[in-house]
């Protein structure tokens, strides 16, 4: 059975000529889909019976289903998501005000391996099709009823180690006739990869890049993060250079810190002279704990020293509110607590 959400709006015409419908009922299933959010094509009332049918044979708009759900007391949901095969992925919604932001997975599992993070607990166990990543965002809407301001792509899994899908989802979701969510409201994080990023700049998105730093020195950051050994720090900024010259969008710089690891004012001088080079904004992230990577979280003295020594040399700079605890707030930490079949645990 083919994913619907794996379909451009030409892809979806093509299925339906096939089976000898009319231009105008292609456009029909979009609007239903796409914009009304209605995944059952029972309920799409304009289409006659006998096609309502001959689609559900041949199409399926959700192709996973929520075997798993976290609430936290600030209104974040996370969701997991098993796909026909078994794996499992994680999505959530974080509200703030008016502005519902929706955090989805490119991959299950993930490679990258980065020392603190759930995400790459059990390894990576397949890439997601562009459908799937866009899938997320349908459960999630209904799960909380609104439809997303806001998408960012920094859910499990590295979106540039799985770039033809991320970057096919990103249009799907930034398309006018399906989702139709301003680029500028899209966030793509990446843990760094050069040659990808200065891809993503050629393709005409004028989309948000968040890069995974997490350390000021390559020594520090390839301990952190095994797969900065193919790229020192500076390569992954001069890339990070060409995507802001090639869109005049400032680059995040995403910086979780961990107590007694990277969160001391060397580390803080360090990065601010990396910073300063770069037009570009630092998120200080505090490290959401997670059981058997063996980091802690930073004591609030040193987070907000951290910022101010940033701030001082000129870097501009925030800490991100912490948000959805109770809800494994942390990337992977459902998947992980629920049991996938890339770690070995039974479900449930």
């Amino acid at each position: 059975m083919k994913h619907l959400l794996d379909m451009t709006p030409a892809g979806l015409a093509d299925e339906l000529a096939a089976m000898g419908q009319p231009a105008y009922r292609a456009r029909q299933v979009l609007e239903w889909v796409w914009r009304k959010g209605v995944t059952d094509f029972d309920r799409m009332s304009n289409l006659p019976n006998a096609l309502r049918a001959a689609l559900a044979e041949r199409l399926s708009v959700l192709a996973g289903r929520v075997v798993g759900r976290a609430d936290a007391d600030d209104g974040v949901v996370k969701l997991l998501i098993e796909w026909p095969d078994g794996e499992r992925v994680e999505c959530a919604t974080i509200p703030d005000g008016a502005r519902r932001t929706a955090c989805v997975s490119t991959q299950a599992g993930c490679a990258m391996g980065c020392a603190f993070c759930a995400s790459g607990l059990g390894g990576l166990g397949r890439d997601l099709t562009a459908g799937e990543i866009v899938e997320q965002l349908f459960h999630l809407r209904a799960a909380g009823g609104e439809r997303a301001t806001n998408v960012v792509l920094m859910g499990t899994g590295e979106p540039l180690a799985n770039y033809d899908a991320s970057v096919a989802a990103v249009r799907a979701v930034v398309d006018p006739e399906r989702l139709g969510i301003s680029p500028r409201r899209v966030t793509v994080s990446t843990v760094g990869l050069p040659g990808p990023i200065r891809r993503l700049a050629g393709e005409g998105l004028p989309i948000t890049l968040a890069i995974s730093l997490h350390a000021p020195s390559d020594t520090l950051r390839r301990r952190l993060i095994p797969a900065a050994k193919t790229a020192t720090i500076a390569q992954v900024l001069a890339a990070a250079a060409d995507f802001y010259a090639s869109r005049k969008r400032e680059v995040t710089l995403e910086y979780v810190l961990l107590g007694g690891v990277n969160d001391t004012l060397a580390c803080a001088n360090e990065l601010a002279q990396a910073a300063r080079k770069q037009r570009c904004n630092v998120n200080l992230i505090r490290f959401n704990p997670v059981a058997g990577v063996g980091f802690r979280p930073p004591a609030e003295s040193d987070v907000r020293a951290f910022r101010d020594r940033l701030r001082d040399a000129g870097v501009n700079v925030h800490i991100r509110a912490s948000r959805g605890a109770g809800a494994d707030a942390a990337c992977g930490q459902l998947r992980h607590s629920r049991g996938s079949p890339a770690d070995g645990k039974a479900h449930g």
